[in-house]
């Protein structure tokens, strides 16, 4: 494991919603950084196990899910620091939209997991039928949760070079965040799709062929050298040991056995329990004396102990 504080060049691929190509992209970047003989740590925000799937293929090592849903910040963290030890870097696939949470406060967001590992964001787009607006937009996820780090932006599907020459002028000049690269609308779907998002590897026969493919594009249409700068600009992160991960979970669940709400819920669930095994003892002391049978004296409660 990496020692704490030790600093792991790092990236996460975020989009504005789903469906804007981040899968695609993160595919692409881990494929052609790993032709430079960089090795990569596979990440996927999120339970999802089709993309993962995709971006192991891609990265030819185990992709790991991150989850602050079913997962503590602190296991997250741990997971990340662990399976990212002696790589060249992580890569993580965000989902959905970037501040896009269970609540109004963007809990289980790709943006609070970003904020938990201290993590530059790469804005991937789609460019379909918008040029200047676009900068208003990045501004906006820009300005939105300044503890975001928002370091560059992707464009994709895009049309032409004056329609790539009209998005990265305006995000530059108005955002000051650096564009680097866009993708063309593509000819060929590379990665076939059904109601679930891409099919599995294991069911696509040109799964190889298909990531070369796009590792071929991201070779032509991104700046690697820029993205992998980015990546290596990410702070050092710093991980609470064993021990105090353990002493934490045991104090978080003595708590939510203890009280809720200022209620005991392990006394009052013992008196509960108590008086319903009483209930039950009278009653089947009623139903023996209605059948003439002679009621026994006791009856052991779930420790063995008599109930009287």
């Amino acid at each position: 494991m990496q020692p704490d504080g030790m600093e792991i060049p790092r990236l996460i691929i975020a989009a504005l919603r789903g469906g804007s190509g981040k899968t695609l992209l993160s595919i692409g970047i881990i494929a052609a950084l790993r032709k430079l003989d960089n090795t990569i740590a596979p990440f996927k925000k999120g339970p999802d196990y089709i993309d993962a799937g995709w971006l192991a293929l891609a990265a030819d090592r185990p992709c790991y899910n991150l989850d602050s849903f079913l997962l503590s910040q602190e296991d997250n963290l741990h997971s990340f620091l662990y399976h990212s030890a002696n790589r060249s870097l992580s890569v993580i696939e965000g989902n959905r939209g970037l501040f896009d949470g269970i609540d109004l406060a963007g809990s289980t967001s790709t943006a609070e997991l970003a904020k938990l590992l201290h993590c530059p964001v790469v804005l991937c787009v789609d460019c379909t039928k918008i040029t200047r607006t676009m900068a208003a937009v990045v501004m906006g996820c820009s300005l939105f949760d300044p503890d975001v780090m928002v370091k560059a932006v992707i464009l994709n599907r895009v049309a032409n070079l004056r329609h790539e020459k009209k998005l990265r002028d305006s995000i530059e000049h108005y955002c000051g965040i650096p564009v680097l690269g866009a993708i063309p609308k593509l000819d060929q779907q590379h990665f076939p799709e059904r109601h679930l998002g891409l099919v599995p590897t294991p069911e696509h026969d040109w799964a190889t062929d298909a990531i070369e493919a796009i590792a071929n594009i991201a070779e032509q249409h991104l700046d690697l050298k820029a993205i992998l700068k980015i990546s290596q600009q990410a702070p050092g992160l710093k991980a609470e040991s064993r021990e105090q991960r353990a002493e934490d979970r045991g104090q978080r669940a003595e708590g939510r056995r203890q009280t809720a709400g200022g209620i005991d819920l392990r006394s009052e669930n013992q008196s509960f329990y108590r008086e319903s095994r009483i209930q039950h003892r009278v009653s089947s002391v009623k139903r023996i004396e209605t059948s003439g049978q002679e009621p026994a004296t006791s009856i052991p409660d779930k420790s063995g102990s008599p109930l009287r």
